[in-house]
């Protein structure tokens, strides 16, 4: 099993089995707390292998940076089960947030494992910032 995306961006869609991603990104500022997004996805294209047939758990959990979830973990289980002849399959998850909302600045993740297995860790960075940012 193979992540060979995974992304937090402002936007994400399957279009026929293609992953299409809008604004990637790693930082989010305000001038005050709590700090919100409005509209956040993460994405993620997942590549399964004939090794990785069967039932799998599936966890997103979005932790700080002591690793104490600050929203309660997602689980999914999946079953895989590759087409005849195949030797792969890919498939595309988008998890949309509306807002992402955050009580204090910080470093945080999110965190991918299937079967109890970390297989990425998306890092954000959530600032203050003081006085008006010039170009």
């Amino acid at each position: 099993m193979e992540i060979q995306v995974a992304t937090l961006c402002d936007s994400a869609m399957d279009y026929n089995s293609k992953l299409c991603v809008l604004g990637t990104f790693d930082t989010i500022g305000s001038r005050a707390v709590p700090i919100v997004h409005p509209q956040a996805a993460l994405a993620l294209r997942i590549c399964f292998r004939s090794a990785d047939e069967g039932s799998h758990k599936l966890t997103i959990r979005m932790i700080n940076e002591d690793g104490t979830d600050i929203m309660q973990p997602l689980e999914a289980a999946i079953d895989i089960t590759l087409p005849e002849g195949a030797e792969f399959l890919t498939r595309n998850m988008i998890l949309n947030f509306q807002p992402l909302r955050f009580e204090k600045a910080g470093t945080y993740s999110f965190e991918v494992s299937v079967s109890g297995e970390v297989l990425a860790s998306v890092p954000l960075r959530v600032i203050v910032v003081e006085g008006q940012a010039q170009a």
